[in-house]
């Protein structure tokens, strides 16, 4: 019986609880959840580099116990990414009505790109809706606590960073 597999994509820097919801509730719905992190970011201000990123979801994953999620890093066309990981489905977390705009843009272009890969929007749960990681790059930068916004393990990575700065 072939395994039905979702690939989350993401620069997840950092990753937050909401990332982390949503790769939670991802895990129950599919065989198995390549989380993919990708490699270069567009985004300003980048956190942590993929490798650390890389490190940082496999331990969450690890301690959570999820067992049919992978995390691997993301250097290509998202479509060729899941082409190679025998995936028909991409995950995408959606918080607000601009998150969607910009997301449903990507959907269409990876749909003519790859008319077999579905993509299903999934929103994190309400109590972590306004989570955002630019939001927690920006808490941390000046000093705040960003423990409610983050996994303990991002958190002590976050610590580190800015007391050795």
């Amino acid at each position: 019986m072939k395994k039905k597999t979702a690939v989350y994509p993401g620069t997840f820097d950092p990753m937050t609880l909401g990332h982390f919801d949503i790769i939670k509730r991802a895990a129950k719905l599919f065989d198995r959840l390549v989380v993919a992190v990708a490699r270069t970011s567009v985004k300003k201000g980048a956190m942590f580099s993929c490798e650390e990123r890389l490190e940082i979801i496999k331990r969450d994953i690890q301690l959570a116990g999820l067992k049919n999620v992978e995390v691997k890093p993301l250097d290509t066309l998202l479509v060729d990414f899941c082409r190679a990981e025998n995936s028909n489905v991409v995950i995408r977390g959606v918080r607000v009505y601009s998150d969607f705009e910009y997301e449903f843009q990507m959907a269409l272009t990876n749909r003519r790109l790859a008319p077999e890969i579905e993509t299903l929007f999934m929103m994190p749960s309400e109590n972590l809706a306004y989570v955002t990681a630019s939001t927690v790059r920006e808490v941390a930068c000046y000093g705040g606590d960003t423990s409610s916004f983050v996994t303990k393990t991002v958190q002590k990575r976050i610590k580190k960073r800015t007391v050795t700065k």
